[in-house]
């Protein structure tokens, strides 16, 4: 009788240490692939104006975005090196994390970074080998600090391609999808900053769009809409089944911007609860930090549930609530100084009653909340797209690294 615990090896594959591979691969220790090298503390030597940048977990966690300079090179990395962290806090996120080098004379590798540089494997290939490898997480207790030894980091198992060129393949194909993702996140910034600096200049009015010229007008908040609240609505309520559409007063924080949009949360509870209109601008009011209070949703929709904590500001007739829920991304300082509170922070239709908003007339406001939404929908689009190819590039890793999918044939 055959062993169900037992796994059929496919043909033209092997059954290693560290899973299934192909058969004209190896499995070796880091040791035997490369060179290892210790860095240096620069702490006396760092300058902002220093010439070298110091490789450090830090400036390998953000990805270069936050960096020291040194007016020495203690540890100099050349074209080829990757430089791993070997020391994190438990459950960290810098762990075992990577930094390929492509530049000589640039970095100097700082104390607890180590440094490998190959001894004939393709460097780009180890890099993604390498970068958070399961192997290294392993020694994470969750507990205390993770210090990762030589010998540890020396034993790492890896599966290598016997033709070098099978590695720099899929190197290469790995290379393109990060490529891809990196222009992608600079175009997504980009957008982000071009839709920033609309808001600032036509939220104010420096800058008109054709066709308007009215003079604008400066209310209270209080003369133009009127409060209410959302009722209890516990979690327990909640689902993606149910009859009625609803909105829970966390879900401000993380799921809706200025304009709320597919609501996915259900209850079939409809007693006592307290029902959206059209146009209404939804707040939270209450939070363990102040930051988030200066948040604002407009919901398009008639009758969904709202629930406890939610601040409702129903606007009169001629008063766009999608252009004041961008006022309020625009003036975050103004509504943080309303919110009272210091464990538990609030923030109460009191206080906004008497807050001073320029308004231009209804259709100027309409207009402009359109073109700032549009360019809310065009950077979700962009994100939608980024997320696809992170999915995509995290699939091909777990294919390509493991020789599942093949890019060489012989």
């Amino acid at each position: 009788m055959a062993d169900n615990n037992s796994q059929k090896i496919p043909s033209g594959y092997k059954q290693t240490e560290i899973g299934m591979i192909p058969a004209d691969w190896d499995v070796k220790r880091l040791g035997d692939v490369v060179q290892f090298n210790n860095g240096k503390a620069h702490e006396r030597f760092i300058d902002d104006k220093g010439d070298y940048i110091v490789v450090n977990s830090k400036f390998i966690s953000t990805a270069g975005e936050v960096f020291k300079n040194s007016f020495e090179n203690l540890s100099p990395l050349s074209v080829g090196d990757i430089a791993m962290v070997m020391s994190d806090i438990p459950n960290g996120k810098a762990l075992a994390k990577c930094f390929f080098v492509e530049k000589n004379g640039k970095y100097t590798l700082n104390q607890r970074i180590c440094a490998f540089k190959s001894n004939g494997a393709d460097s780009l290939y180890l890099f993604y080998k390498l970068n958070r490898n399961k192997y290294f997480l392993d020694f994470d207790s969750g507990v205390g600090q993770t210090n990762l030894k030589k010998s540890e980091v020396l034993g790492c198992p890896v599966a290598l391609p016997t033709d070098k060129k099978e590695q720099t393949s899929i190197a290469v194909a790995l290379s393109d999808s990060d490529t891809l993702i990196e222009k992608l996140e600079k175009l997504i910034e980009k957008k982000k900053n071009i839709k920033k600096g609309a808001m600032q200049e036509m939220l104010t009015g420096k800058r008109r769009l054709p066709m308007f010229s009215d003079k604008w007008e400066i209310k209270k908040l209080g003369e133009v809409a009127e409060f209410e609240h959302g009722r209890d609505l516990p979690k327990s309520d909640m689902g993606d089944e149910g009859a009625y559409k609803c909105i829970h007063y966390g879900q401000l924080f993380r799921e809706y911007q200025e304009l709320v949009g597919d609501i996915k949360s259900r209850t079939n509870s409809n007693t006592g609860r307290f029902y959206s209109k059209a146009n209404d601008v939804l707040m939270p009011t209450s939070d363990v930090t102040p930051y988030g209070l200066a948040t604002a949703s407009c919901i398009k929709e008639n009758n969904v549930i709202l629930g406890g904590g939610i601040l409702v500001i129903r606007f009169n007739t001629g008063y766009d609530g999608l252009f004041f829920s961008y006022f309020v991304s625009q003036n975050k300082a103004m509504i943080l100084k309303l919110v009272k509170g210091s464990t538990v922070f609030h923030l109460y239709a009191s206080d906004l009653v008497n807050l001073e908003v320029n308004f231009p007339g209804p259709d100027e406001q309409k207009a402009i909340a359109t073109v700032l939404s549009d360019m809310d929908t065009e950077i979700e689009k962009l994100e939608s797209q980024l997320t696809k190819y992170q999915n995509i590039k995290q699939g091909m890793m777990q294919t390509l690294l493991t020789g599942k999918i093949r890019l060489l044939t012989k």
